[in-house]
């Protein structure tokens, strides 16, 4: 036979490469998928952001306008503006000239207000009683290092008395402080606070009973009256920061056990204030800015107040500075718009990106459910090509994928492609795509199912969206959550591509709205962009669980025995993970045989001169080969081999026959590495698989049980990748294969370029014998690979399996004694994981022969005349066949004798009408029964 030698790197990378792109391109269903689901939900987006625009581009939602008699000629035209619209039509009217709105203090309203409680025992506060007539104080806390002057200051902080100008609210607030407890807006276009119907509030010392006070707003050109209340504001000292601290967390709903508010209007820390120096902290509640949008906090008052008592303090008395009003920006005519680019964006893109991470979990579990990737390893493919293939083909698929997706986004219009630096977000979807290949082979090594695989996946993609969405952003935009808390959340891989669709979107929102691009490069630097951060974590995200991966990926297939020694960093892993959990009594490596079992004593001297001599003219050799498996939930040990000795020479084939669980595919499997001995050693083309296993699956065929094939391929296919495996290529490799295929009946009618998944199981059954013997095998094991043939196809791989052995050592197993005596020059009968005994099966025949067959055909009507003849011959007879008058006896050669069955048969003659006869000496079958009830019972006894 010719050698072809091992294939490269780079040649397993070819096969594997090549196999792979056929798959996928058959795989038309994934495909399809991958095509449409990110049209489909760009088109869905773009479908309801439609409907969306068409509602509000009617006249409700747009600058209301009123028809203006503009010379008293009867004619008129229309004027917009805010003084002619509804609330929800003047957010769209321009604003030229901005409303000057008096700047108003926070405070809390009249039932959260804070009160003695049993639940504390902060002192000075007021007494719960005041919730009746909803009159309690308003309280502020202060502290500082000088108790003195902090006192003094907050003296001086609130007027005594009503100021006289009432003229204008703005002229008012301008001497006096006036406070609301509605939620501020998100600009200052609009004072809700003067717009709502709660009054305002006049902050006071104290309040009289009879209180009754008006003064005049005016918004636009319209002016109205606005009702003013009292409201008392008490200042609480307290020692130091800390206590405040505690005071003001307790106020808090989550905050104490009763789950009660309890609100200040503020605190301060005047710190080392003194008369040269003006040094203040500021307290306030910005939970109001919580509630979805940001919005813009009543803190500047606040601050005047305490500046102005500073200077009233240390100057004179008259001494204050004016904050008369706060305005927002002018600003053009708007359009009402609801983008749902960035209300539903980043979660329906994650959905869209992270599609991909099931898609590849699936795919890598089914592989090693189904043991492909053992089948491809058994057969030549090293790790290293494996993992670098499919990984290039992962990411060939997601780049394509993230391809389609931007590209189509981008033509529909979708901002978040659109306007968003490509360059950025090709690193940003790169990275992620990476990260996401590697999760996905991190998690396979996890499961053992694709059923399960699929719902871990599915349930992943879909909750991390969710939760990315409903309370990951939630903590994103509140900025008073802990950033080292919200960068450990980030370090899951389906927040990190929140945050960064997240960024996307809002850079995305502010561009579409000021008419500009989205994000940049520039805009990488401002230091509330999460976007650089998450590139760094999915970076280094991916170089960490690359390595880790393929190290437990290394570790699963040592513990099954697969890669038993492929990877150096995983060696000392493997000496220890090898040894059995629970203590095992192996028997002495010194054999002891029986003596009766001359054919075994001398299979175990043939093995120790052979391994004395180390000649190459037995390609396979088992030395006292040993398999125990650690008894679990407290059953003891189970040793499924015992002390195996055997040799097989080139040339030759060796039957390996059993009973159902006597341990034959216990031996096949050790011998292809897939599962590791408990003791013993194992040589097959001259080299020990302790030592070299990589380079000894090159040399390796094997048939296994189950036929591990792809559909979506065709037989061809299949002997050409497994063919490159071996080392073949151009011309020779496609003789082999069509060699192959003539060889097993695959080749006329061009069935060997039919599709695997049409083949019916006797097709697909030599399809696997012809991917064991392709190439230049030195070592063929096969496991019942005529399992579910009919004749001819049985005979068609009988006479292949013939001819291949010439130049191979073949193992079969097989319950078929036909098929033994046909293919295997020796025979080992093995029961319960003991070699019982070993030889050709006419050495077994005469050695265990003791009974001959006597079949008898003749009218069902004469049954019990022929039974009678036999049981008067012999009354140890025993019927083994009887069907319509065909009757098989097995009678012992001890007590009759051959002439005596001829002679019966010729006195029966005489009284039934015989048909025809056989007697035949002892078969396969008999010899097989013999030694498995003979071991049987010597275990019994």
């Amino acid at each position: 036979m010719v050698s072809y030698g091992t294939a490269s790197f780079l040649t397993q990378a070819d096969a594997l490469l090549r196999k792979n792109l056929i798959y996928q391109r058959r795989n038309i269903k994934q495909n399809i998928i991958l095509t449409i689901y990110p049209v489909f939900l760009c088109l869905l987006i773009i479908s309801i952001q439609s409907v969306v625009n068409n509602e509000l581009d009617k006249p409700r939602y747009h600058c209301g306008c009123k028809c203006i008699d503009a010379n008293g000629s009867g004619t008129c035209r229309d004027v917009c503006g805010v003084q002619f619209s509804t609330s929800i039509q003047a957010i769209a009217c321009p604003v030229p000239r901005p409303q000057e709105w008096p700047a108003l203090v926070q405070v809390p309203s009249a039932k959260y207000r804070a009160v003695r409680a049993a639940s504390h025992n902060f002192r000075g506060l007021p007494d719960g009683s005041c919730f009746k007539d909803l009159s309690c104080a308003a309280t502020s806390l202060f502290t500082g290092q000088n108790e003195s002057i902090a006192k003094s200051l907050v003296k001086r902080i609130l007027l005594n008395s009503i100021p006289e100008n009432k003229e204008d609210i703005s002229s008012f607030v301008s001497v006096a402080y006036l406070g609301t407890n509605s939620i501020p807006g998100p600009d200052n276009y609009v004072e809700r606070g003067l717009l709502s119907q709660s009054p305002v509030h006049l902050i006071l010392p104290l309040c009289s009973v009879k209180f009754n006070l008006t003064v005049p707003v005016t918004i636009g050109d319209v002016q109205n009256k606005k009702e003013v209340n009292c409201i008392k504001n008490l200042y609480l000292w307290r020692e130091n920061s800390s206590i405040i601290n505690e005071e003001l967390f307790q106020g808090y709903r989550k905050g104490n056990p009763a789950h009660k508010i309890s609100e200040y209007v503020g605190a301060y820390d005047f710190l080392n204030t003194s008369k040269i120096n003006f040094n203040v902290n500021l307290w306030y509640n910005s939970t109001y800015s919580n509630r979805g949008k940001p919005r813009l906090l009543r803190v500047p008052r606040t601050l005047n107040m305490v500046s102005n008592a500073f200077l009233r303090q240390f100057k004179s008395s008259k001494s204050r500075i004016l904050l008369s009003y706060v305005k927002e920006m002018p600003k053009a005519g708007t359009r009402i718009a609801l983008d749902l680019s960035e209300l539903l964006g980043p979660l329906l893109y994650s959905w869209v990106v992270q599609l991909l991470l099931p898609v590849f979990l699936i795919s890598l579990v089914h592989d090693k459910q189904h043991m492909i990737r053992i089948m491809m390893k058994v057969h030549g493919l090293g790790d290293g090509p494996y993992w670098v293939i499919t990984y290039c083909h992962f990411l060939s698929i997601s780049f394509l994928y993230m391809l389609w997706l931007a590209t189509f986004g981008s033509i529909i219009g979708l901002d978040i492609f659109r306007l968003n630096n490509y360059c950025i977000q090709f690193l940003f979807y790169g990275l992620y795509i990476n990260l996401q290949i590697v999760l996905a082979f991190l998690a396979g090594i996890g499961f053992s199912d694709v059923h399960s695989a699929a719902v871990v996946g599915y349930i992943y993609v879909f909750g991390s969206g969710l939760l990315g969405s409903f309370l990951f952003q939630f903590y994103i935009e509140h900025l008073d959550f802990s950033r080292k808390t919200l960068f450990i959340m980030e370090l899951i891989p389906g927040f990190s591509l929140y945050r960064g669709l997240y960024e996307l979107s809002q850079f995305a929102l502010g561009g579409h709205y000021q008419g500009t691009y989205g994000m940049q490069w520039k805009d990488l630097s401002e230091h509330d962009n999460g976007i650089k951060e998450v590139l760094v974590i999915m970076a280094l995200e991916w170089l960490i669980l690359l390595y880790v991966s393929y190290y437990l990926d290394q570790l699963a297939l040592a513990r099954n025995g697969a890669c038993r020694y492929s990877s150096i960093f995983t060696r000392n892993f493997k000496n220890r993970s090898i040894q059995p959990t629970v203590p095992i009594k192996i028997p002495s490596s010194t054999i002891t045989v029986d003596q009766e079992n001359s054919d075994i004593f001398e299979e175990v001297c043939k093995v120790e001169n052979l391994l004395k001599k180390s000649t190459g003219g037995h390609p396979i050799i088992l030395s006292n080969l040993e398999k125990v498996y650690t008894g679990k939930d407290g059953n003891p040990n189970k040793q499924a081999v015992h002390s195996l000795s055997l040799a097989v020479a080139k040339g030759e084939c060796l039957g390996m026959l059993g009973p159902n669980g006597s341990g034959k595919t216990t031996v096949i499997n050790m011998v292809t590495g897939l599962l590791l001995p408990t003791s013993g050693r194992v040589f097959l083309s001259n080299k020990e698989i302790s030592s070299s296993m990589d380079n000894i699956h090159t040399k390796i065929g094997i048939c296994p049980q189950k036929d591990l094939l792809w559909d979506s391929l065709s037989g061809r296919e299949h002997l050409m990748f497994y063919g490159r495996l071996r080392n073949l290529k151009g011309l020779e490799l496609q003789q082999a294969v069509d060699n192959s295929l003539r060889s097993l009946d695959l080749y006329e009618g061009n069935v060997g370029d039919h599709l695997a998944g049409t083949y019916s199981g006797g097709m697909k059954r030599r399809l696997s014998v012809a991917i064991s013997l392709i190439g230049d095998t030195q070592v063929v094991l096969l496991d019942e690979p005529t399992t579910g043939l009919d004749p001819d196809s049985r005979n068609y791989l009988w006479h292949a399996i013939k001819l291949a052995k010439r130049d191979r050592a073949i193992i079969l197993t097989t319950h078929l004694m036909d098929e033994a005596e046909f293919l295997c020059d020796r025979l080992a009968i093995i029961v319960n994981g003991r070699l019982r005994c070993v030889g050709s099966s006419s050495e077994l025949k005469t050695r265990y022969e003791g009974s001959y067959q006597l079949t008898i055909s003749a009218d069902p009507i004469n049954k019990d005349i022929i039974e009678d003849m036999v049981t008067s011959l012999c009354s140890d007879a025993m019927k083994i066949y009887d069907v319509i008058g065909t009757q098989r006896f097995r009678l012992p050669k001890q007590v009759v004798r051959v002439q005596e069955i001829f002679k019966a048969i010729e006195v029966l003659k005489r009284r039934v009408a015989i048909h025809a006869f056989e007697v035949t000496g002892t078969s396969m079958e008999d010899v097989f029964s013999n030694v498995v009830n003979h071991a049987l019972e010597s275990e019994i006894d």
